[in-house]
């Protein structure tokens, strides 16, 4: 996702060429009105000290993230986003998966996406709170907590009711607040991707078709990265 907004974003690829912005993973966030805190995956920030050896390029590395050669030119053409101790935070990201025991793991997954922009915005109004969420439309599924010590020998397989698994995680996300401006209630984005995976070590494919959101969606990816570059570009066209 970073990668993408920065590729499309030209403020925030200037503030990154200049220092001015870095980024953090796993970063508490305290909510100052309630006194509640909060880690957030990744965050987008000043830097509140030196900056780290560890790039955006090195941990992609590091996790082997597969880029397209037309991806991968783009990619290194672009200024190095450094990590660095978190100063004032920028745009915090919150992602979630919904990948097997669907409708049960619907209360959770709405309550932790819904504490997060409630943090974000409680630490700071001008963050810009994003929610990346990914769910999966797979008929079946080779669940890691339940395949711990059988998965060679007797795999248990988990199954869905398809699409209708994946419907219901996708409209209890639509159901999150969203907000259009500083001092509302909610998030700044939110993207669904639907993908089809069976956790099996078959290739995992990416879903455009229903139940995904189409390119014209708010929840759409694209539309959410769009979204995300207007919003960065003009509420910190001050910064630095």
């Amino acid at each position: 996702m970073i990668f993408d907004l920065l590729a499309t974003t030209p403020l925030l690829k200037r503030h990154v060429e200049a220092g001015t912005v870095c980024f953090g993973i796993n970063h508490e966030m305290r909510d100052f009105v309630h006194d509640r805190k909060k880690n957030l995956d990744l965050v987008l920030c000043t830097p509140g000290g030196p900056a780290t050896s560890e790039t955006l390029a090195s941990i992609a590395e590091e996790y082997g993230i597969d880029l397209t050669p037309e991806e991968r030119t783009t990619f290194e053409k672009l200024p190095q986003l450094a990590r660095a101790p978190v100063g004032s935070v920028l745009m915090a990201l919150e992602a979630k998966a919904c990948m097997t025991a669907h409708q049960r793991a619907l209360p959770r997954l709405y309550d932790e996406l819904n504490s997060s922009h409630l943090t974000v915005h409680g630490a700071s109004d001008e963050a810009i709170a994003v929610a990346f969420t990914m769910v999966n439309v797979a008929e079946t599924y080779l669940s890691p907590d339940l395949n711990k010590k059988n998965r060679p020998s007797d795999p248990e397989w988990s199954r869905h009711k398809q699409p209708r698994d994946a419907q219901l995680a996708i409209d209890k996300i639509k159901q999150l607040p969203r907000r259009s401006r500083v001092g509302d209630v909610g998030y700044d984005a939110i993207s669904i991707v639907v993908i089809d995976m069976a956790n099996d070590g078959r290739p995992v494919l990416f879903v455009e078709s229903p139940p995904a959101p189409p390119k014209d969606d708010i929840y759409n990816y694209g539309g959410m990265i769009a979204r995300l570059s207007g919003i960065y570009a003009t509420r910190f066209k001050d910064l630095g």
